[in-house]
């Protein structure tokens, strides 16, 4: 089975939560499981720096009425980068790791 993950990386941008509905609608037709992955690329890269479930699957009934809500139901950030994220140390702390 085909799976795709979706996130919602650099801020906030009307049509949001509308483009995340048509993905996860898109996917089931093709048979695709679809999962959010929260708080932008830090839910990918440092999902031990997120608040609750990093990585969940959508359905049709995660989306049903989110297309016409503000914002983003997968939460973003515009302070995050694929290439710089924190990473928790052993004493509890985050320090920035860079990939670059």
């Amino acid at each position: 089975m085909a799976r795709i993950g979706v996130l919602t990386g650099g801020g906030d941008a009307p049509g949001l939560n509308a483009v995340i509905r048509s993905v996860v609608l898109a996917a089931g037709r093709l048979g695709w499981e679809c999962h959010g992955i929260r708080d932008g690329f830090n839910g990918l890269l440092a999902p031990e720096t997120c608040a609750g479930e990093p990585v969940r699957r959508l359905g049709e009934a995660d989306v049903h009425a989110i297309g016409h809500l503000g914002g983003t139901i997968l939460g973003s950030t515009n302070r995050a980068s694929p290439l710089r994220y924190p990473t928790p140390q052993p004493d509890g702390s985050l320090r920035e790791t860079d990939r670059t």
